[in-house]
């Protein structure tokens, strides 16, 4: 395809009335597609049903150490449970909380009792103006917890090998800046992996404030989609190098494993922070669906099983970033009017469109049926100063409609980079 750049006026136009008819017809299809979320499909979730058969009258309700799931107890999680995490996430049992269905509300939870109770200091409620270091582009769910509880969002741009640390280390002699959210494997959106140099680098980071904390969120820790996949270097044991041991928290959950709305998450840290967690949790819960972890824990013996389970989901989802990728690259190749990540692990593909086109994008595929992240969602307060990125997400819809999607969506790109193309008046 010709760059749009490149293309004279009568050019632009003539491209611009053909793309239009192409996006009227698409929308008179009458299209009901969503993609706004990285939802597991029903296919996914359809392979861990057998999970429910394995905890029951007949299988019986006590764990390997004879505790009864039934009753009340086990503040930090199953034994087996632990373990599991421990080796996914390469960290001692003991340094690891394991807890409901939600990694989010962990790390909500942990957020909450630093501002009321302080983080081996005081409350951050009571230290002014306090800041989050934001990698952006990044996961909205983790600005909406700093939104809700007054924290002051610094975006920071990351680049192919993760977060700016040059500018981190910077921002980080400020001593209100309190903390850093970090997705390092299969980043949400770009599926960026952070590298060994940028994990070594904000693992040696000397912060002003004593009680800065990096909440790494490993959400897809065994997230692969291919064979060659990316690894990550374990940010616990560069910490403990760098006398930084109580400065990073690690989640994690079982939710794109198991289910979403049933799995099991867990939290990792230091000896210290643990104690100091276990200690607050105690006053909240009794402890944590121990029926649930009981299912899962029978369900995966060791890493491998979980390895064996992860390439079945990998099998299912390879194919539906395909098409969309493929459609990428077969309509928008040589337009100069986007660029897209192929990530090797992860749920979403990122994509950049022309600079103030992304809300023009989202809102004309809206219009065909289509639904998609909003754009300005990976950024703080929803702000993206360029307006020009959007999630992907492709893992719920089946392929079928999957295809529809990635038409109508390089339909809307073409149709809003040439429309404001036109709209200006020194083209």
């Amino acid at each position: 395809m010709k760059s749009y750049l490149q293309m004279s006026r009568d050019e632009l136009l003539s491209e611009f009335k053909a793309v239009d008819r192409e996006y009227e017809r698409l929308k008179a299809l009458g299209c009901a597609l969503d993609m706004s979320r990285g939802k597991p499909g029903f296919d996914q979730m359809d392979l861990s049903c057998e999970i429910f058969d394995l905890v029951g009258n007949s299988t019986g309700f006590k764990n390997e150490n004879s505790i009864d799931c039934r009753n009340y107890g086990g503040l930090d999680g199953l034994t087996e449970l632990k373990n599991l995490f421990s080796q996914i996430l390469d960290i001692s049992p003991k340094q690891i909380i394991v807890g409901g269905n939600s990694s989010l509300n962990m790390m909500f939870d942990t957020v909450a009792q630093a501002m009321t109770h302080g983080m081996g200091g005081e409350p951050w409620c009571k230290q002014n103006d306090i800041k989050f270091i934001c990698p952006v582009p990044g996961y909205d769910r983790h600005f909406a917890i700093c939104e809700y509880f007054g924290i002051k969002m610094i975006p920071v741009e990351n680049t192919p090998d993760g977060p700016d640390v040059a500018k981190i280390t910077e921002l980080i002699k400020d001593e209100s800046v309190k903390g850093m959210w970090c997705v390092p494997k299969y980043s949400n959106p770009e599926g960026i992996t952070y590298s060994d140099e940028v994990v070594k680098a904000l693992a040696a980071l000397k912060p002003a404030a004593k009680d800065f904390r990096i909440l790494w969120d490993n959400a897809y820790a065994v997230h692969d989609l291919y064979d060659e996949h990316d690894e990550l270097l374990d940010i616990y044991d560069e910490c403990v190098k760098n006398g930084n041991e109580d400065m990073v928290i690690i989640f994690t959950s079982t939710s794109k494993i198991t289910f979403p709305g049933a799995g099991v998450a867990a939290e990792a840290a230091s000896p210290a922070n643990v104690a100091r967690l276990k200690h607050r949790m105690s006053y909240q819960t009794i402890g944590p669906d121990k029926l649930n972890q009981l299912r899962h824990a029978r369900y995966f013996k060791n890493l491998d099983d979980v390895k064996k389970h992860m390439k079945v989901h990998a099998s299912i989802l390879r194919p539906k970033f395909d098409i969309v990728l493929n459609e990428l690259e077969h309509d928008l190749s040589g337009a100069d009017i986007a660029e897209w990540t192929k990530p090797r692990g992860g749920y979403f593909i990122n994509l950049n469109v022309l600079d103030g086109c992304a809300k023009r994008v989202v809102e004309l595929c809206k219009d065909a049926g289509l639904v998609l992240t909003g754009a300005g969602a990976t950024y703080p307060y929803g702000i993206d100063p360029k307006d020009r990125n959007i999630r992907i997400a492709p893992s719920y819809p089946s392929c079928e409609e999957l295809a529809q999607a990635a038409k109508v969506l390089c339909v809307a790109v073409k149709y809003a980079a040439a429309e404001k193309l036109l709209s200006d008046k020194s083209f």
